[in-house]
C-alpha cells in the first residue's frame, strides 16, 4: 500500500505535468523555452517574412515593366495584398510572443533577381515581356503557396490554431493570385506574344 509520502510525491508530479501541459496549449506561449520546431518554425516565419517585406520593393519594378493594363492591375492589387501579407505576419509574431524579425530568404531574392533578367531580356513594350513577367511572378506565388502550406501544418502540429487561421487567409489569396495570372496568361497575353513572333518571322521573310 503506497505511503503518504508516495502519495504526496505522486500528487505533485501529477500537478506539474498539467501545468506543461498547459503552458503547451497556451496560444501565445514563449518560444524561448520552445521545442526544436517550434524554433524551426519561428526561423521559417523570419524567412518568409523578409520575402514579403522584399516583395513590396520588386513588385512595383515588375508593375512598371509590365505592357498590358490588366497585368499592371493584378500586380498592384498582390502588391497591396502583399502588405496586408507583412501585417499579417507581425500579428502572428505577436500571437506567438515574439518581436517581429526578417532574416533573408535565397530563395526569393533569387527569384525577383530571375525576374529583373528576364524584364532585361525582352523588348519592352511587347506582350513577350509580360510572359516572362507572368511567369516570374507565378514562380514567386508557387514558392509562397508552397511556404505557407508548410507553416500552417507546423503550427496545427504545435497546437497554434489562431496562428493556422491567420496563415490560412494569406495561403488562399496567394492562391487565387497564382490562378488570376493562370488566367490573363491563357485568355490573352500568351496569344499576343505568339502573335508577336509570327509578325517578326514574317519581317524579316521580306527583307
Amino acid at each position: 500500500m503506497p505511503t503518504a509520502k508516495a502519495k504526496k510525491s505522486s500528487a505533485a508530479k501529477s500537478s506539474g505535468s498539467s501545468a506543461t501541459g498547459k503552458t503547451k496549449s497556451a496560444g501565445a506561449s514563449s518560444t524561448n523555452e520552445n521545442s526544436k520546431l517550434e524554433k524551426f518554425f519561428l526561423d521559417a516565419l523570419k524567412d518568409i517574412y523578409w520575402a514579403e517585406k522584399h516583395l513590396t520593393k520588386a513588385l512595383p519594378k515588375m508593375q512598371k515593366a509590365a505592357t498590358s493594363e490588366e497585368l499592371q492591375q493584378a500586380i498592384e492589387e498582390h502588391l497591396n495584398q502583399t502588405k496586408e501579407h507583412v501585417n499579417r505576419l507581425e500579428q502572428v509574431f505577436d500571437q506567438l510572443g515574439e518581436k517581429a524579425q526578417a532574416k533573408k530568404c535565397e530563395a526569393m531574392e533569387g527569384l525577383t533577381k530571375e525576374g529583373d533578367t528576364v524584364v532585361e531580356e525582352t523588348e519592352d513594350g511587347t506582350a513577350t515581356r509580360d510572359v516572362g513577367i507572368i511567369v516570374s511572378a507565378q514562380k514567386v506565388e508557387h514558392y509562397e503557396i508552397s511556404a505557407y502550406g508548410s507553416l500552417i501544418t507546423l503550427a496545427k502540429t504545435m497546437g497554434q490554431d489562431e496562428v493556422a487561421d491567420i496563415l490560412t487567409q494569406t495561403l488562399e489569396e496567394e492562391k487565387e493570385t497564382d490562378q488570376l495570372l493562370s488566367q490573363l496568361a491563357e485568355t490573352s497575353i500568351n496569344w499576343e506574344a505568339e502573335g508577336e513572333g509570327e509578325e517578326g518571322e514574317e519581317e524579316e521573310e521580306e527583307k
